[in-house]
């Protein structure tokens, strides 16, 4: 698709990675291309919240065996985080996951947050400044691992990460680097997305916004301060504001196309480029029509686009 025919607003979708490939996994994927999502992604977590004691799978394996069943849909992490991985290693798997899709791969990643995955460890969960020094450090020393780890190699000394003398040959098939879209609500998060990032990612807090803490339009005024404070962030730091992508990771439940419409045509008024909606599952606070998702994704976009 040339750049011209972009759409306004692009629709994707987020995969739970709790189906076993050979019953669920692998056709999911499949549907999601074949419904003309923009792209799928899926959480990287070891667990999560009431998902703990249910089956769950890794990110890049599963983003790996759906890079070898479909052609065109984009895939990604949304998102990876410190909390259990280190720039070098993760570095070498997302050069071969590009390398295995052909340059389909998005980076989604934040800071990380304080469930199971900060502790599996077996250390204690890092408190919110360290955490953010952390991510600060990680993303730089990944970007410097994708864009310049040649024959050359990076080394890199860090308060909290280092690296001596790794290569990774031949690098990204995306140039100068696969893209990184940057999950982060404050200013600090802002600024790494603005420095580091092509895309910024928010959630619209809905556990703080509670759909209507501020009343009925809550979750819109916490959308729109964001987008403000993203605004003015660009700007301190001669970023270009509209060269960055703006991504919401929708926890909106899905009801009919008409409500999508109306949803999504608020999301575009407010400068949000890609919607992700997360794939229905059953039995769980993603529980949907499996039918008007997928009208969603064929007929919702369509009329938002017109």
């Amino acid at each position: 698709m040339a750049d011209t025919d972009v759409p306004r607003l692009r629709l994707s979708t987020v995969i739970l990675p709790v189906h076993r490939w050979a019953d669920g996994g692998r056709s999911t994927w499949q549907r999601a291309e074949e419904l003309g999502f923009h792209a799928a992604y899926t959480y990287d977590h070891l667990s999560w919240r009431n998902f703990r004691d249910r089956p769950w799978y890794g990110a890049i394996p599963t983003l790996t065996a759906a890079a070898a069943v479909t052609e065109r849909l984009r895939l990604g992490t949304l998102v990876t985080s410190p909390n259990f991985r280190h720039p070098v290693a993760l570095a070498k798997e997302l050069i071969t996951l590009d390398e295995i899709s052909g340059g389909r791969v998005t980076l989604g990643i934040g800071s990380g947050g304080t469930g199971f995955d900060a502790t599996a460890l077996g250390h204690d969960a890092w408190a919110p400044r360290e955490r953010a020094d952390r991510f600060a450090e990680f993303l730089r020393l990944l970007d410097l691992l994708l864009t310049e780890g040649g024959t050359a190699g990076v080394s890199y000394q860090g308060d909290f990460y280092s690296a001596r003398e790794v290569r990774n040959i031949p690098g990204c098939v995306q140039r100068p680097r696969l893209p990184f879209a940057v999950a982060g609500t404050g200013r600090r998060g802002m600024r790494l997305a603005a420095r580091h990032g092509q895309a910024w990612v928010t959630t619209g807090e809905p556990a703080a916004a509670g759909r209507g803490a501020e009343g009925p339009d809550g979750f819109w005024a916490v959308l729109a301060r964001q987008v403000d404070r993203l605004d003015a962030v660009c700007d301190e730091t001669g970023r270009e504001p509209e060269s960055l992508t703006r991504v919401l990771l929708d926890f909106e439940p899905l009801t009919s196309v008409a409500a999508f419409v109306d949803h999504a045509g608020r999301c575009a008024e407010l400068g949000f480029t890609e919607i992700v909606l997360h794939w229905p599952v059953p039995e769980s606070q993603f529980a949907a029509d499996l039918r008007v998702f997928e009208e969603i994704a064929t007929e919702g976009l369509t009329q938002v686009n017109r």
